[in-house]
């Protein structure tokens, strides 16, 4: 298999725990893997990018522009910031809920994803948008949806690689008290990413 998969998002959504988890889950089965992270003030909100290249057709970590078969945006502003990585026909699974920069409190710009949502879907992006405030609610924290994405982007069969071996990684790289319900947020994900797949 040769995909390249973008994982955008801001500092503390845990963008770069995603990367791990695919690139390991990509490794587990077969597959050589590269990748990379970018991390700009993430702890202050700044963006965070993770590239991560499975196959034997990449030699570089870091995916050239118009070449992402996949991305998956934890904020919708990142997912636009990002556009440029992805190629024709690749596909974009979004946050729909903003993380609001601190430029935004200071002077209300109105900035709600909306428009960041709709330039996608006007650009004819292939994009499935994902609501996290709402998938994220039954286990109490938004901090879930990395782990939920993967789940959607399994589910929809645009990741490449097996729900058992992203299980299989959950299970080993997450902290033994949190497995559970993160196994948990993974199924709601992976039923999300069927859901989109069978329209």
């Amino acid at each position: 298999m040769n995909k390249d998969i973008l994982i955008c998002g801001v500092g503390g959504q845990g963008t770069v725990l995603a990367s791990k988890l695919t690139a390991s889950a990509a490794m587990r089965e077969g597959n050589i893997v590269h990748s990379a992270e970018t991390i700009g003030m993430a702890q202050r909100g700044g963006s965070v990018t993770s590239h991560v290249r499975i196959g034997d057709k990449a030699f570089s970590p870091l995916i050239p522009d118009g070449k992402a078969d996949l991305i998956l945006a934890f904020e919708p502003a990142e997912a636009v910031r990002n556009l440029h990585f992805l190629k024709i026909g690749g596909s974009v699974i979004v946050n729909s809920h903003p993380v609001k920069p601190i430029t935004e409190s200071l002077k209300d710009t109105g900035y709600d994803g909306t428009e960041m949502i709709e330039f996608l879907k006007s650009h004819n992006v292939k994009t499935c948008v994902v609501d996290a405030d709402e998938i994220c609610r039954p286990f109490g924290s938004s901090k879930f949806f990395n782990i939920i994405i993967l789940g959607v982007a399994t589910g929809a069969g645009l990741l490449g690689i097996s729900k058992d071996s992203m299980i299989l990684e959950i299970e080993q790289k997450v902290k033994a008290k949190f497995v559970e319900v993160n196994k948990k947020a993974f199924a709601a994900g992976l039923k999300v990413g069927e859901e989109y797949a069978a329209q």
